[in-house]
């Protein structure tokens, strides 16, 4: 595909992508105060409403474009919690500053060489499609492990599971993984 060419992938194909980006941003604590599938639901839904607003030619240029999108949703969420009085307001502000600063860097990824960005927004939607297929424990292991980067002993905490069983997931998640993107290639 040429990275001149249109976007070919509808707005719906990019649901895991962004699935996974948000589960990256919304800090474990929040998950229980904001669903990651409504806030990538609206971020659809407010691309869908402004899909002629979009100016870029490319799968990485919408898919940068769609990000910004989610970005704005996942702060407008934080903002209207807060304002609701929850009861985490600090800790939420500390979350919106780590997702920015998140956000900044998935920003700065634009900045590598066109034909870079195409393969490696091309490879992004394979992986994350494939890992939405993985039980969910095994993909939130692998999340925590290898997107967040939390040791094995953060992710063991976090997930509320023995080290052996954390271990035991990541192998797994790992060689099914394999399997599904071995699949499609």
């Amino acid at each position: 595909m040429s990275l001149d060419a249109e976007p070919t992938r509808s707005l719906e194909s990019y649901r895991n992508y962004l699935l996974t980006l948000t589960r990256l941003q919304v800090d474990t604590m929040l998950l229980g105060i904001v669903d990651p599938s409504d806030l990538v639901q609206e971020a659809l839904l407010r691309a869908h409403e402004r899909k002629d607003q979009f100016r870029g030619g490319s799968e990485a240029e919408r898919a940068a474009w769609l990000r910004s999108i989610l970005a704005s949703q996942i702060a407008d969420a934080l903002r209207r919690h807060r304002r609701q009085g929850g009861q985490h307001a600090r800790s939420l502000d500390a979350a919106l500053r780590e997702s920015s600063v998140r956000l900044a860097t998935w920003l700065a990824a634009e900045h590598s060489p066109p034909d870079d960005r195409l393969v490696l927004t091309e490879r992004c939607f394979h992986l994350v499609d494939a890992m939405s297929r993985l039980p969910e424990d095994q993909r939130r292991a692998l999340e925590l492990r290898h997107l967040k980067g939390r040791s094995v002993p953060e992710v063991a905490r976090e997930m509320g599971k023995s080290l052996p069983a954390v271990a035991g997931l990541l192998h797994r998640g790992v060689k099914r993984l394999r399997e599904l993107l071995d699949s499609e290639a």
